[in-house]
């Protein structure tokens, strides 16, 4: 099983509020910011982008992430993350342990994780030889309100059980963070608190502080 870089995962999303080019570039601004706050572990997701715009913004990312000696996990596309030579991929919660398997043959010393949001999720995960899992929502999520009802920290704990390293998503900030590492989280995944924030140097720092402080 390969180590986590990171107890800290940030995730990427453009903004809402913007044209899509802006947006984008906006992303790969932030993503600057963070990394020189010290952010080391980047999900490029963006899962709604067609392919011929996804895969543009992807590279784009790839060199922000590597000129700030970050480590990169694509969300999804396998292939693409070993055409890109990024650290990782991320794949869906649905994908079976066939999925699991041929992600890990475009990337045999790659970071395979896969959303999970239940504990059947995990268990397939530890199965299909996975390094880690993001479960979500353990909070409730402004982010991914689609999810369902949070988990809590108590199906958190449960999830430990599997002998797989979970990063708790949604609902992420200092206190919660603290929370969920205290219930046995390897670590945490943010996405808004982070890309959201209109100060995402400082975000990124209290949010890195927080992950770390029981590493």
């Amino acid at each position: 099983m390969t180590p986590l870089p990171s107890p800290l995962l940030v995730v990427t999303e453009r903004s809402p509020r913007h044209a899509p080019e802006e947006a984008a570039q906006r992303l790969l601004g932030t993503l600057h910011v963070i990394l020189a706050a010290g952010v080391r572990w980047v999900w490029f997701r963006e899962r709604d982008l067609p392919e011929e715009r996804r895969e543009p913004l992807a590279e784009a990312t790839a060199r922000v992430v590597r000129a700030g000696r970050g480590v990169l996990t694509i969300g999804g596309d396998a292939a693409l993350a070993a055409r890109l030579g990024a650290d990782g991929v991320h794949l869906a919660g649905d994908s079976t342990g066939a999925d699991l398997a041929r992600a890990r043959a475009f990337l045999p010393d790659g970071l395979l994780g896969l959303s999970a949001h239940g504990l059947g999720d995990v268990e397939r995960a530890a199965r299909g030889g996975a390094d880690y899992v993001t479960l979500s929502p353990i909070f409730a999520s402004a982010s991914k309100p689609g999810y369902g009802p949070a988990l809590g920290l108590d199906a958190l704990r449960d999830a430990t059980r599997f002998g797989l390293p979970i990063l708790a998503l949604g609902g992420m900030d200092p206190g919660t963070i603290r929370a969920s590492r205290a219930a046995g989280a390897a670590g945490v995944a943010v996405m808004g608190g982070i890309m959201r924030a209109d100060d995402a140097h400082s975000a990124a720092r209290d949010h890195l502080i927080a992950a770390e402080a029981t590493a």
